[in-house]
């Protein structure tokens, strides 16, 4: 029996929704009910700093505005801190065995009730102008991968590593990377292969500040709430092979064996492995050497999500729409009397969903959504600085 498919909604609450938020929400809420399924709606509000005030709200209110409904109450990760902490503890008592091959040596420090090791979790001192001197980004989008300065240091001297510990020497944890390819397959971008050492290398999972990393937070929310479909922006694809690794290491240190979070209905507490359809192998992890490349799926026994990575929505510069730039937040476009029907119908569009933007409701897209034409089509979107300049105020069914 296939199971129920369960998506999400993942909104940081750092201020009103744009509209190329709303057009990977629709892709989001489609998929999902598309296939009879469910939609989580989580608040990714752990990095405290960039919250304000009373913008969770504003989502949720734009979001039934626009006929996006989700299942169940919010989930808000700033409630969740003793979960991630727990995520760190399991992951640091990971062997080397499981984590690594055996060509690399491990050196181990304990401190702050963790178990530090360089095939695992280590502290980091470095600066991010430590980073930047000693690393090249990668050719293209200047991502910069960390040139394990610290692991090293803890190799070769871990009796400094445990005394700047002792001093309080500020300091992030990071998870080792092993030399080996991650792949999956993008219902939009296609096959992907991601090198875990040398296209991410070792990465925060809690910072220095003490805020658990997007990528582990992320990580283990969708094991914890079961989701199986996965649809952002094409700028997470290299994000996505680091979370696969950090589910498979959550997995080998028994997170879903001792840490189910739902147990309120036996028909949830089946194995993961029901859950991933024919959207992604399993696969064994072998062990390899430091100059050999292994293929590994992005699975293990237990099943995976599906992903959609979504092109991006650039604005008339070119420039990636962000939400300090306010003429296209749903705050400014429903002052300005732009119907829901009309930002849902545009954000159709722009999923090739529809041969031009027109008024729609959400829902009246459900069965006609299909992830070929905006494979056929994997370009970044540009919008005009103003395209709903000559439907301001105009009677779209009612939908205001």
């Amino acid at each position: 029996m296939r199971t129920p498919v369960v998506g999400r909604f993942a909104p940081t609450p750092s201020g009103r929704m744009h509209l190329g938020n709303v057009y990977a929400m629709l892709a989001a809420w489609l998929s999902a009910r598309a296939a009879d399924g469910r939609i989580i709606l989580r608040i990714e509000d752990i990095d405290q700093p960039r919250v304000l005030p009373d913008a969770d709200r504003w989502i949720m209110d734009d979001l039934t505005w626009l006929g996006l409904t989700w299942d169940g109450e919010p989930v808000y990760q700033s409630q969740r801190l003793d979960r991630y902490a727990d995520a760190i503890r399991m992951l640091s008592t990971l062997s080397s065995s499981t984590s690594c091959s055996p060509s690399v040596s491990s050196a181990t420090v304990t401190a702050d009730h963790l178990t530090f090791r360089t095939n695992a979790i280590y502290p980091c001192f470095c600066s991010r102008s430590d980073i930047r001197a000693a690393s090249a980004p990668q050719e293209g989008d200047g991502f910069v991968v960390y040139p394990g300065t610290c692991r090293r240091l803890l190799q070769h001297n871990p009796d400094e590593t445990r005394a700047r510990l002792e001093h309080g020497d500020q300091h992030s944890l990071r998870l080792f990377a092993p030399n080996r390819n991650v792949q999956f397959t993008d219902r939009v971008f296609g096959s992907q292969t991601f090198n875990l050492a040398h296209d991410l290398g070792d990465t925060v999972i809690r910072r220095a500040d003490g805020i658990v990393s997007y990528q582990l937070a992320v990580t283990v929310d969708d094991l914890d709430m079961g989701v199986t479909d996965v649809v952002r922006g094409r700028d997470l694809l290299r994000s996505t092979a680091l979370q696969l690794y950090i589910r498979e290491q959550l997995i080998a240190s028994g997170w879903l064996a001792d840490n189910n979070c739902d147990d309120s209905d036996d028909s949830d507490d089946r194995d993961l492995s029901e859950r991933s359809d024919s959207t992604v192998a399993s696969a064994s992890v072998d062990e390899v050497s430091d100059n050999a490349f292994v293929e590994v799926s992005a699975a293990t026994s237990v099943g995976v999500p599906s992903f959609a990575h979504l092109p991006l929505i650039d604005n008339a510069a070119g420039k990636r729409l962000a939400k300090r730039q306010r003429s296209l937040d749903m705050g400014v476009l429903r002052a300005r009397g732009v119907s829901a029907h009309r930002v849902i119908g545009y954000c159709a569009w722009l999923l090739g969903l529809l041969a031009q933007p027109e008024p729609c409701a959400a829902r009246d897209l459900i069965d006609h959504f299909s992830w070929e034409r905006l494979a056929a089509n994997r370009s970044d979107r540009r919008v005009p600085d103003d395209p709903f300049a000559d439907f301001v105020g105009s009677d779209d069914a009612g939908a205001h």
